[in-house]
């Protein structure tokens, strides 16, 4: 489908390592003129649900700033665009738990917000799981918690998780999970 809507002109106005926000003036899809805010990530949301041989999982609290709150969420983090999404998967669940895994399996993409960013997001099961530590960047302060993937739904379903990549990550999982695809 052609895109309906028609940018006039483009500045921008914030600018870091990890994203960029513009601001745009365009013709909307019925011709009438608007503004447009979009924030353009400079990486790819990448989330991992480990699942061991017992069906458990890890899941990964931290406080948000941008929440003001405490949250429960799968290993997830920003993938560089300069890797291929299976090292920053593989990077990202070593770092955060210190676990490694023999299987990978690439199970979904979202656009986490897409009315306001570009933002995309990347989900992977790893499975055959080895142990070992933990390695958070300066930034994260990590609790860690093995619940069964069964107990992980129950989580998201109570409103415990409300991470949106990893409430989607743990239910495409635990789907694909029941259907043996997995």
């Amino acid at each position: 489908m052609q895109n309906p809507w028609q940018t006039l002109d483009t500045s921008i106005v914030y600018d870091n390592p990890w994203i960029q926000v513009t601001h745009r003036n365009v013709l909307n899809p019925n011709g009438n003129p608007g503004i447009y805010g979009v924030v353009h990530f400079k990486n790819i949301a990448i989330a991992i649900v480990p699942i061991d041989d017992e069906g458990f999982t890890w899941l990964v609290g931290q406080y948000r700033y941008t929440l003001e709150s405490y949250s429960w969420e799968v290993p997830e983090g920003g993938g560089s665009f300069n890797d291929t999404p299976l090292i920053s998967a593989q990077r990202e669940l070593k770092e955060e738990t210190g676990i490694t895994a023999k299987t990978w399996l690439e199970i979904g993409e979202i656009h986490t917000s897409n009315s306001v960013t570009d933002e995309r997001g990347l989900i992977f099961v790893a499975k055959n799981l080895s142990f070992g530590f933990a390695a958070p960047e300066d930034t994260e302060q990590l609790d860690i918690r093995k619940v069964h993937l069964d107990e992980a739904v129950e989580m998201v379903l109570r409103g415990e998780i409300t991470d949106g990549l990893a409430q989607v990550a743990i239910l495409k999982a635990k789907m694909l999970m029941d259907r043996g695809l997995i």
